[in-house]
């Protein structure tokens, strides 16, 4: 007797995870706008971490898992002593870069902070340099690290642009794993398959939920959700390296697939293909360590604190204040009542306004309970009303404009009312990287002398401000420079 063998045809993968591995192992990055913004766009990230340092409360979450772990050849963490495995690395990475909600921000139908990939792409880049030179073979340049922020940056974007996971009750940093997942895979050398096996692992995996960024549940968990997102996701690729298989309909398959299971049922939208289009236009935060809806209204906050000041007014002269501003705005950051804490208070729109007012600055120190308990503070939230201008809210979704809209008028008790400030866009954004990049490398020397003495300083400014020299460094050997 014999018996015959059937093979099972082959199951495509759903086009959505083919796209995104075709992008990251196929698409050529010719945009020099891009890799200037992703120059940019690293410093900051970095000098964001730097910043993150100076807090207990994230730099209690650092190290590796069990303490005195040593990994030949890890990753660096910087501004540390640290050198972890890639995944500990990357959530270190990424958990530093986030901590203050001060790092670069995308505006979609779903919103999230692109750079927060840097995690997994730095870690694993730095790791794979080591384990080269280990071996006789060439680290990972630095030009290498910014192709890959480029494409997680549009993929995290692109399939934000259209759907919105906030609206079924997952939390952004889903598509910080599936972006990471991807670069990282592509970095890591595998073949197309297992990159597809490694990006639909991703999908299936399980996700956050918004619980920890709303009242009456905000908490810090808001602070290392991407770090955990993008440790997640070198964790995922080094498993297809070693030949897990893949889930190829892990969207689309009945009641069992994420659209069925998690998305209403509905399939993704896309408005554009990949490309390098995110990257281009991400806005940075540059002024503010403020959630990104709110920035606006935080500059016009200080400007009529300045009016304020020229009158011989203060804060307690003020009768009511009416913020004119975007439906997102209202739906993310308008909130009433009692802020329980830091992560609480930074996603309050109110809260970020009435700071400047008293105090005429907004840092993020301000967000402590030291100055939170300030009385002042409750007192001019409670006279502040939000409302929703149709028009901002369209040309905040305007691929055109991508504005971020907010309008404050200020009644005083006397009866006078103060003329409108209205700020369309704010200093982050592309139309005013000619003002912001200036501010933007002034913010990175800043956070660099929180950490290290002056000629470490100066060590790493000679080595990131001159950008040709910048992108041919070797990961390991920028990363070193970070060493406390």
């Amino acid at each position: 007797m014999t018996t015959q063998t059937i093979n099972s045809p082959r199951i495509e993968f759903d086009k959505v995870i083919s796209d995104i591995v075709d992008y990251v192992t196929q698409y050529p990055i010719v945009s020099d706008l891009a890799y200037d913004t992703a120059y940019y766009c690293l410093l900051d990230t970095l000098g964001c971490g730097m910043e993150s340092l100076e807090y207990p409360a994230c730099k209690k979450l650092l190290g590796p898992i069990v303490t005195g772990t040593i990994v030949p050849n890890g990753a660096k963490v910087p501004g540390t002593q640290f050198q972890l495995d890639p995944v500990q690395a990357a959530f270190n990475i990424g958990t530093m870069c986030r901590w203050l909600d001060f790092n670069d921000t995308w505006l979609a139908a779903e919103w999230g902070h692109p750079s927060d990939n840097l995690g997994g792409i730095l870690a694993t880049a730095d790791w794979l340099s080591r384990e080269n030179l280990a071996k006789g073979k060439k680290p990972l340049v630095i030009r290498d690290v910014l192709t890959a922020m480029i494409k997680a940056h549009e993929i995290q974007g692109c399939i934000a642009l259209e759907n919105a996971f906030n609206k079924v009750g997952l939390d952004h940093v889903i598509l910080v794993k599936v972006a990471s997942t991807a670069v990282v895979a592509q970095m890591l050398g595998l073949e197309r398959e297992q990159i597809l096996n490694a990006v639909s692992l991703a999908w299936v995996d399980g996700h956050s939920l918004r619980t920890y960024r709303h009242t009456p549940n905000t908490g810090s968990r808001k602070s290392w959700a991407a770090g955990d997102a993008t440790s997640r996701a070198v964790r995922l690729a080094l498993m297809a390296q070693k030949g897990e298989m893949g889930y190829p309909t892990a969207l689309t398959a009945k009641t069992w697939g994420f659209y069925d299971a998690l998305f209403n049922g509905q399939a993704f939208q896309f408005q554009r293909p990949y490309g390098a289009y995110v990257m281009e236009n991400v806005l940075f935060k540059i002024s503010f360590p403020a959630e990104f809806h709110s920035q606006t209204a935080v500059e016009a906050a200080l400007q009529l604190f300045e009016k304020l000041q020229s009158m011989g007014k203060s804060a307690e002269d003020i009768e009511s204040i009416s913020i004119r501003t975007h439906e997102a705005c209202i739906r993310i950051i308008d909130k009433t009542g009692p802020l329980q804490n830091p992560a609480d208070r930074d996603h309050c729109i109110q809260y970020m306004v009435a700071i400047p007012l008293i105090f005429g600055r907004l840092t993020a120190a301000d967000y402590e309970d030291n100055i939170a308990n300030d009385e002042r503070i409750d007192v001019l939230r409670a006279k502040m009303h939000c409302y929703e201008d149709t028009h901002f809210t369209l040309d905040y979704h305007d691929p055109e404009k991508r504005s971020i809209s907010n309008g404050l008028t200020i009644k005083l008790k006397d009866g006078q009312v103060l003329d409108e400030v209205v700020i369309e866009y704010p200093v982050g954004h592309k139309r005013r990287r000619q003002e912001g990049m200036p501010l933007l490398l002034k913010k990175f020397r800043i956070n660099l002398a929180r950490q290290f003495p002056e000629a470490q300083q100066i060590r790493i400014l000679c080595a990131s401000l001159d950008k040709p020299l910048f992108e041919n460094i070797p990961v390991n050997e920028y990363l070193d420079l970070f060493v406390i």
